[in-house]
């Protein structure tokens, strides 16, 4: 392979914040030596999640072997993934008067037909559900771990604890009509609203557009390419989404 140089779309500050993160993680180790330094490692995490360049060709531009850069890869992710909030701590300081906006997108992966726990009948694509939480104006509080696709959106806000979490502080929920029958703190549209009084198609209108930012969360996500497609393993994309949520809480708060 040859390599090239190229520019990154990414906050020199955000690449020097991970340098620092991968630092303190070589000195909490005891590490000596490494081919690159931490700078470079944190660099070469960013290449991979925001181009989604694949090992061979990430080892070939920074002069490093493929398993060299996969470690660097791996460790940088939970580093990354471990400064990432759980849904208790994302909804500190929210309580009753406030609302929050829960939706799930899938994440496609390259996955065949046999593989059945994975395929979303409702995208028509296998990949792995993930669960958000978010602002009202799109910002996310929290991303879940990773299920197969197949996972209702209900089935999986129950089972990461996020209804429960917004009861306990009396947070309201705005969701779509997958999450219809959460009850709790949960407010969805009304079915077959045309056919029913103004004041259900005046909600729903409403509901609607408090809603609607709650997809920018997942278009911040999938800015990061690696999660427009991902080709590693099942196991590895919830570590994956949760390192990029501290990557978009680095950038918020920058």
């Amino acid at each position: 392979m040859v390599p090239y140089r190229a520019t990154l779309d990414v906050p020199h500050e955000l690449v020097e914040h991970v340098s620092w993160l991968i630092y303190a993680r070589r000195c909490e180790r005891g590490t000596r030596w490494r081919k690159l330094s931490c700078f470079h490692q944190a660099l070469l995490a960013l290449v991979h999640l925001r181009k989604n360049e694949t090992l061979p060709q990430l080892a070939a531009g920074f002069g490093i072997s493929t398993a060299t850069a996969w470690r660097y890869v791996d460790e940088t992710l939970e580093v990354l993934a471990s400064w990432a909030p759980g849904p208790h701590e994302a909804l500190t300081g929210l309580g009753e008067g406030d609302f929050v906006i829960v939706d799930g997108t899938l994440i496609p992966i390259d996955r065949i037909a046999a593989d059945e726990p994975y395929y979303s009948q409702k995208h028509k694509k296998h990949g792995m559900n993930i669960q958000v939480i978010a602002r009202p104006d799109g910002t996310p509080l929290w991303f879940s771990r990773a299920t197969p696709g197949r996972t209702h959106d209900l089935t999986a806000a129950r089972a990461h604890g996020i209804l429960q979490a917004c009861l306990t502080r009396q947070v309201l929920v705005l969701a779509d009509r997958a999450y219809q029958g959460a009850g709790a703190t949960v407010r969805t549209p009304y079915y077959h609203h045309r056919e029913q009084p103004e004041q259900y198609q005046q909600f729903n209108r409403d509901h609607a557009r408090l809603r609607a930012p709650g997809e920018r969360a997942f278009a911040q996500l999938k800015m990061w390419r690696l999660l427009r497609r991902a080709r590693c393993s099942t196991r590895r994309i919830g570590t994956i989404v949760q390192a990029v949520h501290t990557l978009l809480t680095c950038t918020y708060s920058g």
